[in-house]
């Protein structure tokens, strides 16, 4: 069902209670998004909890159709197997933006940055949230696309525990004070490890090619060159990227401070003799990008290297996921 233009939207969440569904409530708050009724929907185990949310007690109810009924907004964040079952279901009645990797490379579903590509955006069906090391590495990468064209990336993620939601968090937690990891591989509060999500047979993780795919779709270019490798690293949040770019033009490193410094939702912090650079001080609790090291590829013609940091959480999920429902409302209603 085509969404709307109204004084007030009907939000459902699914996944209320996990980290991201509780930061959908957290950036929907901040953000004043004309909410009017809300629907808190998880798991049969957090049926009954109540969640005090703008401005009243709101009592989660297990997902089902109905609940669906009225709404006009549908806000995912429980899983791919969720999605794949419920945001079908959930989009003959509302429009649905899921942060799961269900949808984002169906053709008939568009994946979406705002400060990207908001003309992919509709007003029905679904709406994919990217991956959260795509999300805030693609900001940077369009922003140099559309003045010097980029010919070929190459990212190296350095991920937060929060990533892999509270199971990610309570490992660091609990190896720190000496217990025996129970989710990642090896002790995360002592080693970083180059591995997230299942290994393919092309050698690259599901997470890497995450990031290659999702950044050719985002910027419609199929057959972009464009590599990863993802590694997980002991903090708790923000994730990391560094990235190799070789651009098709010539530039300067004042141009490309100058473009970055312009484009929404970058913050340049690039003053390394004053140990000025991002890092998740900046980031945490934000939904900006925040983008340093800016220097030449040394390696290669036209090369670039940038470093970003962002709020994976956040700019990296739920404040994306609600940032497409706003610009929808604003832009395009």
């Amino acid at each position: 069902m085509a969404l709307v233009k109204k004084d007030k939207y009907n939000v459902a969440i699914v996944g209320a209670t996990g980290v991201v569904g509780q930061t959908f409530i957290k950036v929907l708050e901040e953000y004043k998004f004309p909410v009017g009724e809300v629907r808190l929907l998880a798991s049969a185990r957090s049926k009954g909890k109540v969640i005090h949310c703008f401005n009243r007690d709101i009592v989660v109810d297990e997902v089902n159709e109905d609940a669906f009924k009225g709404m006009d907004i549908s806000l995912f964040s429980a899983g791919g197997e969720v999605s794949l079952k419920w945001a079908p279901i959930a989009s003959k009645y509302t429009l649905v933006i899921d942060n799961s990797s269900a949808f984002r490379m169906d053709p008939k579903c568009p994946l979406v940055v705002p400060e990207v590509n908001p003309k992919d955006i509709t007003k029905e069906g679904i709406i994919a949230n990217p991956n959260c090391t795509t999300i805030q590495s693609i900001i940077p990468v369009k922003a140099l696309d559309d003045k010097f064209k980029v010919v070929r990336i190459n990212y190296t993620s350095y991920q937060a525990v929060s990533g892999a939601g509270m199971k990610g968090i309570n490992d660091l937690k609990n190896t720190r004070i000496g217990e025996a990891p129970q989710f990642f591989p090896y002790n995360i509060s002592k080693t970083v490890i180059p591995h997230i999500d299942t290994f393919l047979d092309n050698g690259y993780t599901k997470e890497e090619m995450k990031m290659v795919n999702e950044t050719r779709k985002i910027l419609h270019k199929p057959s972009l060159a464009v590599s990863a490798t993802c590694v997980r690293v002991p903090i708790e949040n923000s994730h990391a990227v560094s990235i190799a770019i070789e651009l098709e033009k010539e530039f300067t490193i004042d141009e490309v401070r100058d473009v970055l410094s312009n484009y929404p939702g970058i913050v340049v912090k690039d003053d390394p003799k004053n140990n000025i650079y991002p890092v998740t001080d900046y980031s945490n609790g934000n939904d900006l990008v925040y983008v340093g090291r800016i220097r030449k590829d040394l390696s290669v013609k036209n090369g670039l290297l940038i470093y970003c940091v962002a709020d994976n959480i956040r700019k990296g999920a739920a404040a994306n996921a609600v940032q497409i429902a706003k610009y929808l409302i604003e832009e395009i209603l």
